[in-house]
């Protein structure tokens, strides 16, 4: 039986390959969509396996909320050709909506989630890649959860912030939040929440810097403390200076809209160098 148009749309609607590749996977697989879908498939994976070497750095980054669920999707590729491409930005769109609406519990729950026509998005990945020729991987999967979430999605599609708090806030000062964690790049919501190896690397940093300073020795401590405390001021998230009024600080912020409000977790998730 001889492919016809009709067959070919058909199965680059199903499976997102180009319309030469859809006519020689029906042609070998006598018309039968399924061995067709599989013949792109293994053409998808055996690309992948030949691209394995190559640095996927350029991608997608989405982001969305809904009431006390966010999640972060980043799928990555090779080229900012591709990245740009409407399909490959509506494939890792299709990732996120299956994130919002399974709410999976780490990225190899998700990569092995099904979509509406059956595939997982393991195997959408897998044949996309056979479609551009390049490497291309699940880069990222972050959620928060809480009473209330937000998310932002900075101009150009590769960065992302997801925040949670604790109480119902207005959009706009949830948006602000989560602006300010995209711009000033937070290790931490409070000093509490810095991990101890982040505060012992800070320590000896200073102290080092202290003593090539010539500094006393019984001073050092006391200076790299000083130095320590600078470092939450700039880089934990409620002690930073507000980005839209420097004379607060996120929390006196937060406290000015409800006096118990404050955040809970944060991601934040980008494919740009800081």
């Amino acid at each position: 039986m001889a492919v016809t148009l009709a067959d070919i749309t058909k199965l680059r609607k199903m499976s997102g390959a180009g319309m030469m590749d859809c006519k020689n996977a029906l042609e070998e697989a006598s018309n039968d969509f399924d061995k067709a879908m599989e013949i792109i498939r293994k053409k998808g994976q055996a690309v992948a396996a030949k691209r394995s070497d190559r640095e996927a750095s350029e991608g997608c980054v989405l982001a969305t909320e809904n009431g006390d669920f966010a999640a972060i999707v980043a799928v990555k590729c090779e080229t900012d050709f591709v990245a740009k491409n409407s399909d490959f930005i509506a494939m890792t769109q299709s990732f996120l909506d299956a994130a919002m609406a399974n709410k999976p519990a780490n990225s190899e729950e998700l990569l092995n989630t099904k979509l509406s026509d059956g595939r997982t998005v393991e195997n959408h990945i897998t044949d996309r890649v056979g479609v551009t020729g390049e490497k291309m991987e699940l880069g990222f999967y972050e959620f928060v959860k809480d009473a209330s979430t937000i998310s932002y999605i900075h101009p150009g599609n590769k960065l992302a912030t997801i925040v949670a708090f604790n109480k119902v806030v207005d959009r706009q000062v949830a948006r602000d939040i989560a602006m300010q964690i995209a711009a000033m790049n937070p290790v931490a919501i409070t000093s509490a929440d810095v991990p101890q190896n982040v505060v012992d690397t800070e320590m000896q940093i200073a102290r080092d810097k202290a003593r090539e300073a010539g500094k006393p020795e019984n001073l050092l401590d006391k200076i790299a403390e000083g130095a320590l405390q600078k470092f939450y001021k700039e880089n934990t998230l409620l002690q930073q200076e507000f980005v839209k009024d420097s004379k607060l600080t996120i929390e006196q912020y937060l406290k000015q809209q409800d006096k118990e409000l404050t955040v809970t977790a944060f991601k934040r998730v980008t494919l740009n160098v800081d």
